[in-house]
Order: C-alpha cells, then structure tokens, then sequence
C-alpha cells in the first residue's frame, strides 16, 4: 500500500494523524484542478468553480451524513473555530465547559475568546488511565454550572489518541439548552460519523487526515437554526451579494477572495479511492495493530495504557504514557537516528509517544519502533 503514496521510503511513518498523507491519484486530482485554474483563471473562478463546489460540497455531505446546505469547505479546523468563537454571544461570566484533553491550538483559540469577552473557558480534568465511559461522561458534566452556556468537545483527542462520548455528552446538552460544538479533527474517514445522529450545533472535521485529501481541506457544518448569526471570518463578495446563490449561509462563508480551492474540488477523487480500495477494512487492519500491541508497548516503557484497550476507546492511534524530561531530543533522536517519524506529545504536564497507523504501515513499523526504543532504554537517559 505505502506505493500508492507519495511517503519517503527511507522513513518509518508512524504520525499519520498529525497532517495525514495523501495517495498519488488523488495528489494527481488536486493538480489537475490547479492546471484547470491556471488554463483560464477568470473562467474557471466565476463559471465553474461554483459549480464544482456544490458537486464537492454533495460529495462531502452525503460522506459525513448531513445536508450539503449546512456545510462549507475551509482550511482547517482552526479555522472553523475561530469562525464560530467571534459569533458567539457571550456575557462576562458566561463559560465554556471543555475537557482538558482538548487540542492546543483550540485551547489557545478559546483562551484569546475569554480575554477578549469575558467569558470562562473550562478545562474540566478527566482521569487518566480512564476506566469506563460512564466515567468519562460523568467526570464531564462535573464543571458544569449554571453559568455554562457552550459544550466544546473533541471527539478524537489528538493528544491522547481517545475516542470521547460526543453522543451522549451532546443529548444531554441539548437537554439544558446548551450551544454543542465539536471538534472532530480525526473523525471523518477514521471512525463512522453521522452528523444527522450525532445532532450538534457545529461540527468542523478534516478531510486531509483520515480521509486523505490534500493538505488544506476541512469543513465546518452548522445547523440550520444557527447559520444567521454565523458572520464570516473574512467578509467578501459573497456579503449582500449582488448575485446571490442558493443561500446565505454559503454565500457568506464558502467565496473569501481568490485563494486555490484545488484541495475542496479533490473531495471527490477522495471518497472514490476510499472507496474503490475497501479503505473500511485497510483501516479495520490498522486498528487492530493498535489494539494487539499498545500494552506491549507500555510493557516496553514500564507504564500502563490510559484507557480500556477496546475500540471504543482507541481507533487508528494510541499514545503510550512515557517517562522523559527530554522530549524533543527523543523525538529528534528517533526520526535522526532510526528514521523514525513519531510525535512526542504533551498533555496537562505528562508526556505520551503517539503512534498512528494508516494502510501503509505494517507489523515491521511497529517491530522496527520497539527494537529502537530498547535501543534507547539501554544506551541514553531519555527515557527514564
């Protein structure tokens, strides 16, 4: 599988989740568009660029089960958040309940939001190793108060690599009247997502992870009974446009100026090659690489796995709790000296090596990073 991939051969890549990797056809997909673009510029940005983004946009929905009228493309995730946060309308005191497994450029995000307006962002702690998902559920709901006013939640954790109880934390929350957004990051083409059934209020996922488009392609979904107070992130033509499209929602979010919507348009090429290689099952293969050695592999480094090793909690990543005081110089030393590419991860003061696995990794990644790491344990003190 790795030939299908533009990935160096030379390096054992084991941090799919970080900024995914992207297959050759549909690598060729995105430039083809940008050949298409640079054809005939104006042409293809007034004619056909609104048509294939509403075929890109159908693609997406019916992928992530939603109508295609409630989502629009963006770069990432950070993007979508940040689009969000200076809509809401919050009061001095008001607060965002988060978990403190959220991810650091959203916690950054929200810390700016709460200077800014007044508001309190709420990093409620969830034990670690967790036990249950009742646990984690119930944990949860502990910072909630009567001044919580939005439920912000990943449903993935980069850091942790744990699946969280979005469901249920989400009924509940519609049950107080609280705003619901999810960061969902690593959800699409990782694990299912029905954005019908899930019911949030927002939901941003990406499309260059999991589901291998290029990198710079993310949505934001929002539902109907929010989309007027939405304002766009940057305001354009598509504001009081003097030709609008089918909706206003999309005219002010989906046109920010010229800028290359070559990875938007490869939406499509993405889900065919997902499609067309059974990726359900390649990635059904990786997962169960995952669930087979995370306990060996804190075995290795003298910790213990932070959740239930079940796929309830664990996808296509695991991160393995790791004792170090130096962690950019294991991280450096892995990728420099065994050509490893691995992230070190860190998390409310405790360090985790996280590994994510995709089609293109095999047992002998796997094998490979645990010769290197008892390579480390015997010869350096990085990991003590």
């Amino acid at each position: 599988m790795k030939e299908l991939f533009l990935l160096d051969p030379e390096i054992t890549y084991l941090n799919h989740g970080s900024f995914g990797a992207c297959p050759k056809p549909i690598f060729e997909e995105y430039q083809h568009w940008q050949r298409e673009l640079e054809k005939e510029p104006v042409q293809f940005i007034t004619k056909k660029l609104p048509v294939l983004m509403r075929e890109s946009r159908k693609a997406l929905a019916a992928f992530v089960h939603c109508d295609p009228q409630d989502v629009y493309f963006l770069p990432n995730p950070t993007t979508a958040i940040n689009t969000i946060m200076r809509s809401l309308n919050l009061n001095p005191g008001d607060e965002i309940l988060a978990s403190d497994n959220e991810y650091g450029a959203m916690d950054r995000t929200w810390d700016f939001f709460c200077k800014k307006s007044g508001a309190r962002y709420i990093r409620q702690p969830i034990s670690m190793p967790v036990v249950s998902k009742e646990q984690m559920i119930a944990e949860f709901w502990k910072g909630y108060n009567a001044n919580t006013k939005v439920i912000f939640l990943n449903q993935l954790s980069s850091a942790t690599a744990l699946i969280f109880p979005v469901k249920e934390i989400c009924d509940r929350a519609r049950e107080l009247g609280l705003v619901t957004i999810v960061d969902g990051a690593h959800v699409p083409g990782h694990i299912d997502l029905d954005i019908s059934q899930l019911n949030p209020d927002f939901y941003t996922g990406t499309l260059h992870k999991w589901m291998l488009a290029p990198k710079g392609s993310s949505f934001l979904y929002v539902k109907k009974d929010f989309q007027d107070q939405i304002d766009p992130l940057v305001v354009s033509w598509g504001y009081q446009s003097d030709m609008p499209g089918e909706s206003r929602f999309l005219d002010y979010h989906e046109f920010q100026g010229t800028r290359d919507m070559a990875a938007f348009l490869s939406t499509g090429a993405a889900i065919r090659f997902l499609s067309e290689h059974h990726w359900r099952e390649k990635a059904a293969q990786s997962k169960r690489l995952i669930l087979t050695h995370y306990k060996a592999f804190c075995h290795l480094l003298q910790t213990e796995p932070i959740c239930p090793v079940t796929p309830e909690f664990l996808g296509q990543m695991c991160s393995i709790p790791i004792r170090t005081g130096q962690p950019t110089e294991l991280k450096e030393l892995l990728y420099n000296r065994y050509h490893i590419e691995i992230p070190v991860m860190k998390l409310n003061g405790n360090f985790y090596l996280r590994i994510s696995l995709n089609a293109y990794n095999t047992e002998a990644d796997l094998d490979k990073l645990a010769a290197a790491l008892q390579e480390i344990l015997s010869q350096t003190d990085l990991l003590q």
